[in-house]
């Protein structure tokens, strides 16, 4: 099902085989595409730094035959469940080993995979250390910081409102719908051709958008929610949002790979999805937040702050995201599994995801290219998945 398609290859490879600014996303092109993002797309690296790499050390053990009941009712296997849902990479680290590393079409270990909205929760991640160091407050308009949004629906929110994407402003993010705005977004970024009369910058698209109902209702999912947070982020300190990233978690948590941003036509990097890193160290970001925000042995991350990630709110969490997830909620750009283990999850459409499983001492990265943005019976059977390789990994002792 989840053959690798002959995309881009050939000297020249056929034009039918070519990604292109209307498709590049979408399958099969997909397939090529989420590894090759610097071909198809303008880009900005995330500096690792010079600082040491986290060695990672390995004790392989052979999951394949770990078993779960998938949604249909029927048992799979994990090496079925990897090779029906179009994996890439695929890694479990479990109290501090890698104990399964496995790459799939043609993905290698130094192959920087598009992250989709993973790229949230690393955003969050940088805006925590922000605040804790004063120069974020969570509580304050963010009119504070980017005076232009008076003009916006955000005039009146606050950090705070958009961190757990609750703020009241419009925004339809039904993909696939070429009406909504998730689409035209699509043009905004550069991720689709530019048109007449469509803002050529996120930020002067942030400044479009209404407001519908009162900020602090009911949590409802809108990526534009973190380019906010970024702009707020980069007015703050003055700095570009990859030299952010870079500066308070990439260089200090032992990445051994350089990453990298989409941005669009004016420079800006897409806080909300444009991230692109190699697999192990998608897995040294969720170790960050498994170890309450520590990393070769300094603190990066203010424990409160991961912590409170943890916790959330389900009374606001309702259809459809509670349909996969139920009695779960959103905090801080990060989704919750499981509020009384506090599992949490960084996940994207087409299939990325990271899962932290403290009470199982383990990090689950799975990175994919779906051939439909979302498909809820591959979410269910990934979760799924996933908890049978912890009650696997906890019968080992």
């Amino acid at each position: 099902m989840s053959t690798t398609p002959r995309i881009m290859q050939g000297f020249p490879p056929p034009a039918a085989r070519r990604p292109t600014l209307e498709n590049w996303d979408l399958p099969p092109y997909n397939r090529w595409s989420f590894q090759n993002v610097r071909r198809v797309l303008p880009t900005a690296p995330v500096s690792r730094g010079a600082g040491p790499v986290d060695a990672l050390p390995a004790e392989n053990l052979d999951l394949s035959d770990v078993t779960f009941v998938a949604m249909d009712n029927s048992t799979r296997t994990l090496e079925r469940f990897l090779a029906e849902t179009y994996t890439d990479g695929f890694i479990v680290v479990h109290r501090g080993r890698i104990v399964t590393e496995l790459y799939f079409n043609d993905m290698t270990p130094s192959t920087e995979h598009l992250s989709q909205s993973v790229a949230k929760s690393l955003v969050s991640t940088v805006c925590g250390i922000l605040i804790h160091d004063g120069l974020l407050d969570p509580n304050a308009p963010l009119t504070r910081y980017v005076p232009e949004l008076a003009r916006s629906g955000y005039g009146d929110a606050t950090l705070n409102h958009v961190l757990d994407m609750r703020s009241g402003v419009r925004f339809n993010e039904t993909y696939g719908d070429p009406d909504a705005d998730i689409t035209l977004f699509d043009t905004v970024t550069g991720w689709r051709p530019p048109r007449d009369g469509v803002p050529q910058s996120v930020y002067d698209y942030l400044l479009t958008l209404p407001k519908e109902r009162e900020h602090g209702g009911d949590f409802k999912y809108r990526s534009v929610e973190t380019d906010v947070i970024g702009w707020v982020m980069e007015r703050a300190t003055d700095r570009h949002l990859c030299d952010l990233v870079s500066r308070h978690v990439w260089s200090r948590i032992g990445a051994g790979h350089e990453a990298y941003f989409t941005v669009d036509r004016a420079g800006t990097a897409l806080a909300d999805g444009g991230f692109n890193a190699t697999l192990r160290d998608y897995a040294r970001f969720g170790l960050l937040q498994l170890n309450d925000g520590r990393a070769l042995g300094q603190q990066i991350v203010p424990r409160d702050w991961v912590r409170a990630c943890r916790v959330g709110d389900p009374g606001i969490f309702g259809e459809p995201y509670s349909i996969l997830t139920p009695g779960g909620a959103y905090s801080k750009q990060w989704w919750i599994r499981d509020l009384e283990k506090g599992i949490i999850q960084a996940r994207g459409i087409f299939g990325q995801l990271i899962w932290i499983d403290p009470p199982a001492e383990m990090v689950v990265v799975k990175l994919s290219s779906w051939p439909e943005y979302l498909m809820p019976e591959f979410s269910y059977n990934t979760y799924r998945a996933i908890e049978a390789v912890a009650r696997e990994l906890g019968s080992k002792g």
